[in-house]
């Protein structure tokens, strides 16, 4: 027969013993409380929760798409929705407060600024690649290999009078041309008219225009006449599909690809593409979680989808913009 020891039976405790247990329990549970509130401030073990929504640029959504994806298997309470409605468009809704990021294929304008400011918008600038604007034809197109800038301009600008390939270039064979390109609420509109045709905006009115480059895509891919341009990544999804044309800007004829786009000389068609925050939203610890995320695993995402990872100094001066984690 086993009796328990004296002054201890029937649960029985002593008073010293059942004081000190009380003291460790209370500590014990302090310094858990703690650990779980330190967590949540850092977003460690997927503590954060929220919705953060953006919008902009079809060119840098692939982008921003694949960063929300990995982010959210780190932070499955954090729902990131990226929507399209090109640069400009994406401008319009960010400085009108009804998204927290835009994505953008150019740098704000001076007016968007001041449109922001009349909201009291604070926009805050990271770069996130570098992208090689490409001119692409369909996959049954095997002459139009090279165009010259003066033969771009030739085929887009204002008033322009080619309609057949012939038009372009005299040994090119008569056949109906059909062009395919950005919306006008487009930062790659913008920067094509701008690089191409000498003033931004100015363009041929009569093109099948998407801010959607996937719409593009199929449309180039389905005609045998087409010309288009768009980001490189959606070129990279679909060469199969396309044909790539190279740019002579009097150096020769030169592909966009990841060195010629990042050593610029894949001319004039190389430019750094953009994510822009709220400065006020940078403080709520979700946004400013998902722009870290951005800032160090977005460079090898940027790559994967078919863009061109920028230096990492300039990373390094994103995370810079963002409030001690």
């Amino acid at each position: 027969m086993h009796l328990a020891p004296r002054g201890l039976a029937a649960g029985f405790f002593p008073k010293p013993f059942t004081a000190l247990a009380g003291i460790i329990f209370v500590l014990v549970a302090a310094v858990a409380l703690l650990a779980a509130c330190s967590d949540d401030e850092e977003g460690g073990g997927g503590k954060l929760s929220g919705t953060i929504v953006g919008d902009g640029s079809s060119t840098v959504f692939p982008i921003s798409e694949a960063v929300a994806e990995e982010f959210r298997k780190e932070q499955p309470n954090v729902d990131v929705v990226v929507g399209i409605s090109g640069t400009g468009g994406g401008f319009k809704k960010f400085c009108n407060g009804e998204t927290d990021f835009s994505d953008a294929s150019r740098p704000i304008k001076e007016e968007e600024k001041q449109a922001c400011a009349a909201k009291g918008i604070v926009p805050v600038e990271f770069q996130v690649a570098f992208d090689g604007l490409s001119v692409v034809v369909n996959k049954g197109n095997t002459f139009a290999t090279c165009l010259t800038t003066a033969e771009l301009k030739k085929i887009w600008e204002p008033g322009s009078t080619v309609k057949s390939w012939k038009d372009v270039r005299p040994e090119f064979p008569d056949q109906a041309i059909s062009l395919y390109g950005p919306g006008t609420d487009s930062g790659t509109f913008d920067y094509f008219t701008e690089v191409i045709n000498g003033k931004e905006d100015a363009s041929r009115p009569d093109y099948q225009a998407s801010e959607d480059d996937n719409v593009l895509v199929q449309g180039i891919a389905g005609d045998k006449g087409a010309l288009g341009y768009f980001g490189f990544a959606y070129y990279v999804e679909n060469t199969d599909k396309l044909n790539l044309v190279a740019v002579n800007s009097g150096s020769g004829c030169v592909l966009p690809s990841e060195k010629t786009i990042l050593d610029g000389t894949y001319k004039p068609l190389s430019r750094p593409i953009f994510v822009y925050l709220r400065q006020d939203r940078l403080q709520r610890p979700e946004v400013a979680a998902f722009v870290r995320f951005y800032m160090t695993e977005g460079p090898a995402l940027a790559t994967e989808v078919g863009y061109v990872e920028a230096p990492e100094s300039v990373y390094k001066a994103g995370l810079a913009k963002l409030p001690p984690s």
